[in-house]
């Protein structure tokens, strides 16, 4: 009777425990259930609010492409400006903070510049017959840049069309419902053209290649790198050889046997006479060859990744190749826009290729050139190497993009529209959305 009373005082003694064991166990359960349940409930909120935020956001996107197509069919070629009080865009891409702003000391101290001088009007230009000089009402509204020598950041040295380069108006910005929309528009002809490379004319090929690799030492760009897209480049080649001139295509389609009896049918029950051609001929555009080889540049087969890394960094600005790489297959390189890494490298067609650019950047300051004839006779001295390198530039920009860009809450919706433009007619070459 003792053993037994003795074990059920130890039972009562354990049962509290076991409750408070159960208890906790039960708690840490629960709790689990209902962390796991909000979690989920918070993960499906944010997967709504993010579709929600995307279709807004893409919504304002698509709007802003139709937007800046229309806007630009309303304009003629975009306009340069004329710089001869300015130091010049070239050379700001390899410069480091400190050189940046000992360059800018000394332009203002050769130019005798005040605290605070206005650059003045930059849609003054000069030269009435300037092909590029275009006075529309509709044209962009540019500000008036200000410069205080006491504030680095104050002085913005403008482009060949006042903003900063490669862009040709300022960034626009307003909003579509909850999105905010920015849109840039970027002068492709200003650029080093990537389908260069490609040509398949052996009499220019290793002239393209110095070309290339002169592009390549300015943007800092390593051996590996180079030879890494050479062979991308070499793969594209193989899948459409690049030419500097491209042809529209001429298809020539044959009629079945049924779709010739089928047509001569329909035109004896009119009382037509009966026509006994068996083929017919279709032209499609030259334009094609450029959006398939935008395609091939803006494919996986290019690692543009790497392209993109910054080369050369300062304190305000981080320089890519990829930013200044024509990868919308121009053609040509515009002489009154490109820098000089770029003009260097279309006048390794020609030879004398760092002479031939130190005069244009000096020249274009004070005029655009007009047309090549105006170049060829500016610089007597350097004729034969314009008369080699002709092919390769012009004095007009015709390829541009458009790139806009929508954010509503935390999602974002990208566009890059390559557009041709000559005059007030627009043609789209291709969209990449993102």
């Amino acid at each position: 009777m003792r053993n037994e009373g003795q074990e059920n005082a130890s039972d009562c003694r354990r049962r509290p425990g076991i409750v408070l064991l159960v208890t906790l166990v039960l708690l840490v359960v629960l709790s689990t259930l209902g962390y796991t349940l909000s979690s989920r409930l918070s993960a499906h909120r944010h997967r709504e609010q993010y579709i929600i935020d995307y279709s807004q956001a893409r919504y304002a996107c698509d709007s802003a492409v139709k937007y800046a197509l229309a806007t630009l069919q309303d304009i003629n070629s975009p306009r340069l400006v004329v710089r001869s009080n300015e130091p010049d865009f070239s050379d700001l891409f390899w410069r480091n903070e400190q050189e940046y702003e000992e360059y800018l000391a000394e332009w203002a101290a050769g130019k005798d510049v005040n605290r605070s001088e206005s650059f003045g009007d930059i849609n003054d230009v000069n030269d009435i017959n300037d092909v590029n000089d275009v006075n529309d009402a509709n044209d962009f509204d540019y500000s008036v840049n200000v410069i205080d020598l006491n504030d680095g950041n104050s002085l913005k040295i403008r482009g060949p069309y006042g903003p900063t380069w490669p862009l040709v108006i300022e960034a626009v910005e307003f909003k579509v419902g909850s999105a905010t929309v920015r849109i840039e528009v970027e002068d492709e002809n200003a650029k080093y053209p990537v389908g260069w490379v490609l040509l398949d004319d052996e009499e220019v090929q290793r002239e393209a290649e110095a070309g290339f690799e002169t592009f390549c030492e300015w943007m800092d760009v390593g051996d590996e790198q180079i030879d890494s897209l050479k062979r991308e480049l070499k793969k594209i080649s193989e899948i459409k050889p690049f030419k500097l001139n491209f042809k529209p295509i001429v298809i020539t389609e044959k009629k079945t046997l049924a779709e010739r009896r089928a047509a001569r049918t329909r035109r004896s029950r009119r009382g037509r006479r009966v026509s006994r051609r068996r083929t017919t001929r279709r032209t499609i555009p030259a334009t094609v060859h450029t959006a398939d080889f935008a395609k091939l540049f803006h494919s996986s087969l290019i690692d543009t990744e790497v392209l993109a890394r910054p080369t050369i960094v300062s304190e305000s600005s981080k320089e890519s190749a990829l930013k200044y790489m024509g990868m919308w297959a121009s053609r040509k390189v515009n002489i009154n826009t490109a820098p000089r890494h770029v003009l260097e490298s279309a006048f390794a067609f020609g030879g004398d290729k760092k002479e031939v650019a130190e005069e244009i950047i000096r020249r274009r300051r004070i005029k655009p050139f007009r047309d090549i004839e105006e170049l060829r006779s500016t610089l007597l001295r350097y004729s034969d190497s314009i008369r080699k390198s002709e092919k390769y530039i012009t004095t007009v920009s015709r390829f541009f993009t458009i790139k806009v860009s929508a954010v509503a809450g935390v999602a974002k919706a990208s566009a890059i529209v390559g557009i041709i433009k000559d005059g007030k007619k627009t043609e789209r070459i291709g969209v990449i959305s993102g």
